[in-house]
């Protein structure tokens, strides 16, 4: 059993959600939140604002911590642990700029209800919901 750390963020820019759309050549596609390994010396936060930067070209700033999704997956030779660590994040402007090198073909920022159905996985659905939650209340705070 292999275990793997990644980070990443819930980029919410004037209420709307950044996604990824990646597709590596058919096998594997979907809609997407950023998010990537952590690298020797990062901490978790400084992996999740890279991950955003290389992935979607977006200058993020962290808001809050979200909390940990949890899977496992297999490979040919095994099976891996994957944890991953979420920050609730905030951009200073619509653009984005998707890494073709990694396979993504297509980013943007989504209402709510459209990001959450586009999403392809469950557990990226739940942190997407638990982060609006935060961004909505931290909204409340501020006025």
């Amino acid at each position: 059993m292999q275990k793997a750390v990644s980070c990443g963020g819930v980029v919410i820019f004037r209420g709307k959600i950044l996604l990824l759309y990646k597709n590596i050549k058919n096998r594997y596609e979907g809609w997407v939140l950023p998010k990537g390994t952590v690298e020797e010396g990062e901490s978790h936060e400084q992996t999740a604002l890279r991950e955003v930067h290389e992935e979607a070209g977006v200058k993020a700033k962290v808001l809050d911590y979200i909390g940990k999704s949890e899977y496992t997956f297999t490979v040919p030779s095994d099976t891996v642990e994957k944890e991953v660590h979420w920050y609730l994040m905030t951009a200073n402007n619509y653009y984005s700029k998707p890494q073709k090198e990694e396979f993504f073909f297509h980013s943007g920022y989504y209402r709510y209800i459209e990001a959450y159905h586009l999403l392809k996985f469950p557990n990226e659905r739940a942190m997407l919901e638990k982060a609006y939650k935060m961004y909505k209340e931290k909204g409340k705070k501020s006025n």
